[in-house]
């Protein structure tokens, strides 16, 4: 599994790096909206949907909305208002993951909440990716950046787990994850983006505001990661899909980014605010 996984990255990372830096933003949005719309086809599995009519309908919603952000993007006072909305929003996912992990709120959620949380979880992302992307001073490398931060955090996660794991985070909604192993996903992600920010010296916030959304950034991809988690263990599922293999499905892959993507973004475009 392990080497499926490492092959899987070293094929997508790259090219997904690639089109960041080599292609305007709008085709970038089209990608990352490719990617949103196939995790919102997994979401509609995760939700309990059955008939393929009614999970093709959910998907043409989506997908629907999607062009509404990038409408949204063109209104420049909209866009921190509603990021920092998907902040608050993962504040209160935050809560609800802490609740099912001390032992509250099992079966899944009704049908209509499930399809709610998919759109707040899986739109503010996009919004959040393009956004970083095309309308920060140094878009692509601020949305490398956070590609970089959250897979350094992964798989800082993944071996520190492996080699020092001891006590578990959150047993009831992943087993394997423990407290040693956050903090080497931690340890190693701010290096990344402290490192990375050192050496190409981009249009940055001072350095004690960078750090603080560095830790706020890494945190959140925790609870990320534990959301989802939590929604296949209450819908009884072991992975969103089997599209990425060693990785599950694209839910499997980006659910740290769906958390991380908008408390980055946020965090900036309240700092241009602020200038």
């Amino acid at each position: 599994m392990l080497k499926a996984r490492v092959l899987t990255a070293l094929v997508l990372g790259p090219a997904l790096l690639a089109a960041v830096w080599l292609l305007p933003t709008g085709p970038v949005a089209a990608i990352l909206g490719v990617i949103a719309a196939l995790a919102a086809w997994e979401w509609t599995h995760l939700m309990g949907l059955k008939d393929t009519g009614g999970r093709l309908l959910a998907l043409a919603l989506f997908v629907v909305t999607l062009a509404g952000g990038w409408a949204l993007l063109e209104i420049e006072s909209a866009v921190p208002v509603v990021l920092v909305g998907a902040v608050g929003w993962w504040v209160l996912a935050s809560l609800w993951t802490l609740a099912y992990g001390f032992g509250r709120g099992d079966g899944p959620p009704p049908l209509a909440l499930s399809a709610a949380v998919g759109w707040v979880v899986l739109w503010p992302c996009w919004l959040a990716l393009v956004y970083l992307h095309g309308h920060t001073p140094w878009g692509p490398f601020w949305l490398t950046f956070l590609l970089l931060l959250v897979w350094a955090a992964d798989t800082g996660a993944y071996f520190a787990g492996r080699a020092y794991g001891r006590h578990r985070l959150a047993p009831r909604i992943s087993p394997g994850k423990t407290w040693e192993g956050v903090a080497g996903g931690a340890v190693l992600a701010v290096a990344v983006g402290a490192g990375l920010v050192a050496v190409l010296q981009p249009h940055a916030p001072p350095w004690l505001y960078l750090v603080l959304l560095l830790v706020a950034v890494v945190v959140v991809s925790v609870v990320g990661d534990l959301f989802e988690s939590m929604l296949k263990r209450r819908g009884g599922l072991k992975d969103s899909g089997g599209i990425l293999p060693g990785h599950g499905g694209i839910l499997d892959r980006v659910d740290s980014l769906t958390a991380a993507a908008p408390v980055l973004a946020a965090g900036l475009a309240w700092w241009q605010w602020a200038l």
